[in-house]
């Protein structure tokens, strides 16, 4: 019989310890631990990371992430990306060796997040592709391809005198409560009839007006190919730093695939007073108008990296529109001449017009597009050269009338004929136009078919002739597809049908106005 005591007992504890201690030894590691000395309002003073490096993400003990921006001997000026109450003096702080990065991917779409990318409309988790750093060097001339397709705005005082092509960086400024917001989202509801991917930004604004922009892009059944980023007036000032840079990183993953993307960054002065306020509390030397001496490079870094771009590069384009807030028209401003000379025009938004009741507010004499024109289908630049003679002429007559000099019948009519054409500007908010009802519309209103009708009447007679394209002038859109200008024949098609239209809506008149008071009425 067997003995048992006589076999070997193997301990497991020993057998791991002898395994364990087989293995090689792991590689030291290097850890810094900084501390905070200051903390104020969304920035913080860390020493004891000398090897940090500037726009490193720096992690504090309570959970809270910070970039280093300021690199000075003994010590880092970081920018807070939480709240600043959450730090206290002495906690501690580590490096992450990475720089700020945000989830980009088609899982985006549809969703509203923050500066950071982290869901904030409660649908769970985003299922980026990938995490790209919100910085990144703007494309080179090599990358870069002339703008030569259209982005259609919908918007009539905007496609026909202030073209945007896709690519273009296009500023729209105004005073506040002039409709700058509404042109932006208008432009995003355009876009339902295109493939154009698009991102809204919203840098410092109310949490009411951020929901009012994701309720339309809702109703108009394009939040599900949008992107929506808020950085509130109520967040850290860092987050709203970080926003539009984000924003573009979002947007150069679509370019990437060969998309076509809208970028709103809306606005941009809250992103420069908040990066005015993390400066001075960083004490930063101030210059003109308290901002630091970068703030225009800020910017530009941002908007360089729009564009249109080549095949090897993608094929895709980035579109900017940025939006910048003017105190009392005052185009001369620090950061407004700033963004005016970055971007490729702007579309300035007047507050006269809007005292006159003029929806879009767009003041043509102001408004610019360096490269748009280029991209502008043929047949809207053929009325777009008459509209802006037009309304000048108009404009000019308009203030030496209000000296009550008595006017020969030319000079009536031409005042008739422009107040009529600025009218047929008018637009209803959430209301984009495609290009061949614009079309339509305006042949009509240069043609002096709108010249005798009241202003109640004017808007009926748009609504009609719009109807009317819709069900009879298909060849206008296939010109404007084609890019092909109009012939005389499709002139008289759409000058015909604009007619018949008016005329429908006299009898309609005539008609309703009998059944009211009777025919004797």
């Amino acid at each position: 019989m067997e003995n048992r005591s006589e076999l070997p007992v193997t301990d497991p504890f020993d057998a791991w310890r002898e395994a364990l201690l087989a293995t090689p030894a792991p590689a030291p590691e290097l850890t810094e631990i900084g501390t905070v000395t200051e903390v104020g309002d969304g920035v913080a003073v860390v020493t004891g990371l000398a090897r940090a490096l500037a726009d490193e993400l720096l992690m504090f003990d309570c959970g809270v992430r910070g970039i280093a921006l300021d690199l000075e001997p003994g010590r880092l000026g970081v920018i807070l990306l939480g709240p600043s109450e959450l730090i206290t003096l002495g906690e501690d702080v580590r490096r992450t060796r990475k720089v700020v990065s945000v989830p980009v991917g088609p899982a985006l779409l549809g969703r509203v997040v923050d500066a950071m990318g982290r869901p904030r409309d409660g649908l769970g988790p985003v299922a980026a592709v990938a995490e790209h750093p919100i910085e990144a060097e703007a494309p080179g001339i090599l990358s870069r391809s002339a703008i030569f397709r259209p982005l259609a705005t919908g918007i009539k005082a905007i496609d026909a005198a202030v073209p945007v092509g896709l690519g273009q960086r296009e500023l729209i400024i105004g005073d506040r409560q002039t409709g700058k917001t509404s042109i932006a989202i208008d432009t995003i509801l355009n876009q339902v009839r295109s493939a154009v991917t698009c991102i809204y930004c919203a840098i410092g604004q109310r949490g009411d007006a951020v929901s009012r922009a994701i309720g339309a892009l809702k109703k108009g059944n394009m939040m599900a190919r949008s992107v929506v980023m808020s950085a509130g007036d109520e967040e850290t000032p860092g987050l709203a730093y970080i926003a539009p840079y984000a924003a573009m990183a979002m947007a150069e993953y679509f370019s990437d695939q060969g998309q076509d993307v809208l970028v709103i960054f809306d606005d941009l002065t809250h992103h420069a007073r908040s990066y005015r306020e993390l400066s001075l509390l960083l004490r930063r030397p101030p210059g003109r108008e308290a901002f630091p001496g970068d703030i225009f490079y800020v910017h530009a870094r941002l908007l360089e990296r729009a564009g249109q771009f080549t095949k090897e590069a993608g094929g895709g384009s980035i579109t900017a529109l940025p939006v910048v807030e003017t105190q009392a028209e005052n185009l001369s401003a620090y950061i407004p001449t700033n963004l005016i000379s970055i971007t490729d025009g702007q579309i300035y938004l007047s507050p006269r017009l809007v005292r006159k009741n003029q929806f879009p507010a767009v003041d043509l004499g102001l408004s610019v597009s360096r490269v748009g024109g280029k991209a502008q289908t043929r047949a809207l630049r053929e009325v777009a050269g008459n509209l802006r003679v037009t309304l000048s002429q108009f404009e000019e007559l308009e203030d030496f009338a209000r000296f009550g000099t008595r006017l020969d019948d030319a000079t009536r009519a031409r005042l008739t004929r422009g107040a009529a054409v600025r009218t047929a500007l008018r637009q209803a908010e959430r209301d984009p136009m495609p290009a061949a009802e614009q079309l339509a519309v305006l042949i009509a209103a240069m043609e002096g078919l709108f010249d005798a009708l009241s202003e109640q009447q004017l808007t009926d007679a748009m609504a009609r002739i719009r109807a009317a394209t819709q069900k009879q002038l298909q060849v206008i859109d296939e010109r404007i597809s084609e890019n092909k200008g109009l012939s005389e024949a499709d002139r008289e098609l759409v000058i015909t049908s604009a007619r018949n239209a008016l005329a429908a809506s006299s009898s309609a008149d005539i008609s309703s106005a009998e059944a009211r008071h009777g025919p004797d009425a």
